[in-house]
């Protein structure tokens, strides 16, 4: 299962500098970024998987000026969301087993995909 989730999400630099200057600010953008991911799942929400998984992300950037570290700050973000949208339960040790990660650039589509590799039920 593939889910896309358009555009991009706040990085680490970012939002350590909204926590910093005020703890309302770093809430909401959590809240917001966490929505975010959380809309990209409702539509597979009722599809519960094999757990655990894995996520196979790749970073579609608009360019290189950020980090590749900060820009995979938000999978922070991407696993919450995954969990507030219902499609799993928790995002513990339980449910995720890892993930691997690529970067890219595609400055007219910017994006996040995220694979969904089920583990098998003979483990």
């Amino acid at each position: 299962m593939k889910i896309v989730i358009p555009g991009s999400l706040t990085d680490l630099n970012t939002y350590t500098n909204a926590e910093r200057t005020n703890r309302y600010k770093g809430a909401k953008i959590k809240k917001q970024n966490t929505y975010k991911a959380a809309a990209a799942f409702m539509p597979v929400r009722t599809q519960k998987p094999t757990l655990p998984i894995k996520l196979h992300i790749d970073w579609f950037c608009q360019n290189k000026r950020k980090d590749i570290d900060n820009v995979a700050f938000a999978k922070k973000f991407i696993l919450d969301g995954m969990q507030e949208s219902g499609y799993i339960p928790n995002d513990g040790w339980q449910e995720i087993a890892g993930w691997e990660e690529s970067f890219y650039v595609d400055k007219e589509n910017p994006r996040i995909e995220i694979k969904i590799e089920e583990s098998s039920k003979e483990k």
